[in-house]
Order: C-alpha cells, then sequence, then structure tokens
C-alpha cells in the first residue's frame, strides 16, 4: 500500500533534499511544504518532491502552523488517491530505517493511528492554560490579549475547549490513515468553531490534532506513539525545542525502536547524518 510522507520545510535546501532523496520509493509520495518565509528556493527542490502550493507564511506557536498542515492535507487528498498513512514529519528529522523495512513496519500498523497523546489536565499533560486564555500574535494581538486575561482571571472565568471536547495535546508529528485526516478535514469545513477557538490558543500544533482525533471515533484505533525519536531531556528543563541529535547520540538511535529521530540540524548534526545513513544500510541487509 502506497504511503504519503509530508515534510513541512523552513530553511537548509540541503538537509532537505537529502532527506526526500532517503526516501525515494515507488510506494512513498512525497509532499514539501515550505513556509513562505523561508529562503529555500523551491526551484531546486528535488524531483520527487511534490510542492503544496499557495506557500504559506508559518510563526511557531501560532495558527499558522496548524493552518498550514490543514493545507497541506487538503492537497493530498486532492491528489495522492489511494494511501494507507499520511507520515507527517519535518525537513529536520532523519528515517532510522531503510525504505523497505519503514515499509513492513507501517503495514504492521495498517488501520492504526500513530499519534503521541495525553490527555490535559491535572492528572496528564499540565497545560491547558494554553486554551484557557486567549493567544495571540503580533503586538496588538497580544496586547488585547493579555487585557482580557488579565479581567477573565478577575472575575474566575476561564475557556472551555470547544464543542465541550475532552482536550488533549502531544507531539506535533504524527501517522495518519488517509480515512483519519479526511475526517479532520471535512470537520474542519463543516464545523468553522473548531478554527475560530483554536486561533487563540498557545502552540496549538499540540492539541489540535489530538483533540479532534481523541474526540472522534478514531479513537479506537490510536496507537500512542509516534514512533519519533525526540530527546527533550536534553535540552534542559523548560525547553522550548528538543535537544539538536549529534554523533554522540548514535548508540541510543541504535537501539530505537522509532522511525524517525529528529531534531538534526548542521553543522551540530553533520557527523551524526552518515552514520545514520550506514544504520540503514546495515538495517538493510537484516542487521540489527
Amino acid at each position: 500500500m502506497r504511503q504519503v510522507i509530508l515534510i513541512h520545510a523552513h530553511k537548509d535546501l540541503g538537509q532537505l533534499n537529502m532527506l526526500v532523496s532517503q526516501l525515494v520509493d515507488d510506494d512513498f509520495l512525497i509532499y514539501v511544504n515550505v513556509d513562505a518565509k523561508s529562503a529555500i528556493d523551491v526551484n531546486d527542490l528535488h524531483p520527487a518532491a511534490r510542492l503544496v502550493l499557495p506557500r504559506i507564511a508559518i510563526h511557531w506557536g501560532q495558527f499558522s502552523q496548524v493552518e498550514a498542515t490543514l493545507h497541506s492535507m487538503r492537497q493530498v487528498i486532492l491528489e495522492a488517491g489511494p494511501f494507507d498513512k499520511l507520515v507527517f514529519i519535518s525537513a529536520q528529522d532523519a528515517p532510522l530505517l531503510p525504505n523497505r523495512r519503514l515499509k513492513m513496519a507501517l503495514a504492521a500498523l495498517a488501520g492504526r493511528e500513530l499519534l503521541d497523546c495525553v490527555a490535559v489536565g491535572p492528572q496528564g499533560w499540565a497545560c491547558a492554560e494554553r486554551f484557557q486564555y486567549f493567544h495571540a500574535g503580533g503586538a496588538l494581538g497580544a496586547l488585547a490579549c493579555r487585557a482580557a486575561n488579565r479581567l477573565m482571571r478577575v472575575i474566575g472565568v476561564r475557556r472551555a475547549m470547544v464543542n465541550g471536547w475532552q482536550p488533549w495535546g502531544g507531539s506535533s508529528w504524527w501517522s495518519l490513515s488517509r480515512a483519519c485526516v479526511e475526517a479532520i478535514v471535512e470537520q474542519v469545513r463543516t464545523d468553522p468553531a473548531i478554527v475560530r477557538f483554536f486561533r487563540r490558543v498557545s502552540c496549538p500544533d499540540e492539541l489540535f490534532f489530538q483533540t479532534l482525533v481523541m474526540n472522534s471515533p478514531f479513537r479506537t484505533r490510536v496507537v500512542a506513539d509516534n514512533y519519533r525519536h525526540v530527546d527533550w531531556a536534553g535540552a534542559g528543563a523548560g525547553a522550548r525545542h528538543p535537544k539538536v541529535l549529534d554523533a554522540r547520540d548514535f548508540a541510543t538511535l541504535s537501539a530505537s525502536r522509532a522511525h524517525f529521530c529528529r531534531k538534526l540540524e548542521t553543522p551540530a548534526s553533520a557527523a551524526l547524518l552518515p552514520l545514520l545513513w550506514q544504520l540503514r544500510e546495515s538495517r538493510e541487509r537484516g542487521e540489527p
């Protein structure tokens, strides 16, 4: 069964094209969404990549991250034909499995939704303030939100999750079935209150998809694992981004059961990238 790989990128054309080249396969259809603010010349993209158009300016922590993902999902649904999963990764990811074994791993999870998720609340992820109060980008928007939030705290009012849903959160990166992707896109189309609510949420990309999926019939198909190796512990307490992986992480990555690892950056990860290439080659030969 065909898989669709969706890559969101904002920098480093060389690293992006290397990632695409590693994933070229008759059973993989590769889409690339390039941030409209990026200096990447999309005319130099790897020829195997399909560009998501029009491009959207993406701002970290704002709804534009969700908006760009939804836009990618819509284009994939229109163009890709039948596929098993939409595998959503960053251009700063790297595969830990050769394509043959990645296809086998995804086939073994057919009919499941690979979604890192945890319930938001005192017994889960304590991040409810992200949606209970208003958040917006830009100086004027932030100022208006601060004023509104100050008043809400004084009178003891908080926003409830849209539609009375249980809030869920987790990693921005996931692998969802075509049926699940179609359901998300259709729900957003028919219920504009969802987008209105999430436009005023902080870092909504870590809440939006988990909340929609876990409040839908697809929740019974969820494997609460996105099969990504990400090192938050190494980034330090309170970090807003995961640790940038380097050659010292290779032993840990070799033992990982993940499909992809992140976050890799040039030049910090330069010595790690050829080691990961060798790891994929050894696994292609059947070595552990």
